[in-house]
């Protein structure tokens, strides 16, 4: 797919998150609370169902696909699905990516989207816009590895190595298992593990 043909419809859908995300989160605990100018960027957010998590989805008949420009894929014995995001924008710790991922019960046809993700590196968050345009908070971010700055003459690449994710908290479990009639997702548990690079003008 040719994203600068798509650039100006990803690029007002990277303007309504941020309004969104600043909106519903400012002044709330575990989010960003200052607002910063959106700027174009480029990069990627790529994570991967930890140890366990796909064999227990199988059974359950629960997949995971990628929304384009994201993508989705498994492993040659779907012992993990990785899942891949390219960053557009960033504001602040906020990286924003284009495209999402769909976590599909295929046996009863139920789906949850999570459309337009938004990583907080410094609130540790996973914000996603779901089914009727609501924003939910998916996922937190337990940990994170390392952090590592490169710069260039004009640009600064930050790369966020062996982020933790989990699903948010019971009321997002709650809300998963609901929506996809399974009783599989839980907070306590890591989901995946992750990597966010992010490519700006320095």
């Amino acid at each position: 797919m040719n994203l600068r043909r798509r650039r100006p419809a990803i690029w007002a859908l990277v303007i309504a998150a941020t309004t969104a995300t600043l909106v519903v989160g400012a002044g709330a605990p575990g989010s960003a609370s200052v607002q910063r100018a959106t700027t174009l960027a480029t990069g990627s957010f790529v994570f991967r169902t930890a140890n366990g998590i796909l064999p227990t989805w199988e059974s359950s008949d629960i997949r995971i696909t990628g929304v384009s420009p994201g993508a989705a894929i498994s492993s040659f014995g779907n012992t993990y699905a990785e899942v891949t995001l390219p960053i557009v924008a960033v504001n602040g710790s906020a990286a924003f990516a284009a495209g999402g991922f769909r976590i599909t019960n295929v046996d009863t046809g139920e789906f949850v989207n999570c459309a337009t993700p938004v990583i907080d590196t410094k609130a540790k968050v996973v914000d996603c816009v779901t089914q009727g345009g609501i924003n939910r908070r998916v996922f937190v971010i337990r940990s994170i590895a390392a952090k590592t700055n490169v710069f260039g003459a004009f640009t600064r690449t930050t790369i966020y190595r062996g982020m933790t994710l989990r699903v948010a908290n019971t009321l997002m479990a709650d809300f998963l298992n609901e929506a996809l009639d399974v009783n599989i997702f839980s907070p306590y548990v890591t989901f995946a593990t992750g990597e966010l690079t992010v490519n700006k003008k320095s």
